[in-house]
């Protein structure tokens, strides 16, 4: 656990002994650092750090309900461990975590991986209503956007599980800050060096909401994973892991 100004969060973290980089790991709505496989836990030659934003997982409530004031948490989660060197890496809502840090201009971040996200998240009414008045069923709607069809049953079971651990309040304050999120205008200013990921079967954030980021950014490259939903980090696990890999080295 770390005291930050404006929340206390759990952290995981992967140190081998040759560490060369730094990467932190931004989940999405309702999620927590267990929805990381651990193919990107674990990368060779990288300390990794894996939060609970606050509110979910370990971390202590309140959540936030602005994505401006989750990316707030992150830059003093680096700045009090005095973290070099850092590529930030978010999924979805992470996504957007991860570009108001970019905006932010740390000196201390020097890259961004954004997966199945985009420059503006807006969220289904539907989804605002069913979170509020049946939440069981909210996460089995999200299930059914969640994946291509040809996941892993176990990790699509595990996910759901962790949905389901969340509370409802805190996955209706991520899914109104996502809706509120809105940074098209202003992608001009995130200067780092960037990856975006997307997934040519993601029904949350298709493939042209990346394809946008990465025409719109000034230092950024684009990959497409085949077969594979929003959900991608847990059903192509080593191609995303190969592709961040990757671009750490770059």
């Amino acid at each position: 656990m770390i005291q930050l100004p404006h929340a206390h969060l759990f952290y995981a973290h992967h140190q081998p002994e040759e560490a060369r980089q730094t990467l932190l790991l931004i989940h999405g709505a309702g999620g927590t650092h267990l929805a990381w496989p651990a193919e990107l836990r674990r990368l060779p030659h990288t300390a990794v750090y894996a939060l609970d934003l606050a509110g979910h997982g370990r971390s202590q409530s309140p959540s936030h309900s602005t994505i401006a004031a989750y990316a707030q948490d992150v830059l003093d989660f680096i700045t009090v461990l005095k973290l070099k060197n850092v590529v930030v890496l978010g999924h979805s809502m992470g996504g957007a975590i991860a570009q108001m840090v970019g905006l932010a201009q740390s000196p201390d971040v020097v890259g961004l991986i954004l997966v199945g996200t985009g420059a503006k998240l807006r969220v289904s009414p539907a989804i605002l209503e069913t979170v509020q008045t049946n939440y069981e069923a909210a996460v089995d709607m999200l299930n059914k956007f969640y994946w291509s069809g040809y996941q892993d049953p176990a990790a699509e079971a595990a996910n759901r599980r962790i949905m389901l651990a969340c509370p409802p309040e805190v996955m209706l304050n991520d899914f109104l800050a996502c809706d509120q999120f809105d940074l098209r205008e202003r992608l001009a200013e995130i200067t780092l060096p960037t990856l975006v990921i997307s997934a040519s079967a993601d029904q949350m954030t298709p493939a042209k909401f990346g394809q946008f980021l990465a025409d719109q950014l000034p230092q950024a490259e684009f990959a497409l994973i085949e077969r594979a939903g929003h959900m991608m980090t847990l059903e192509s696990p080593k191609q995303v892991a190969q592709l961040v890999e990757d671009f750490m080295k770059r």
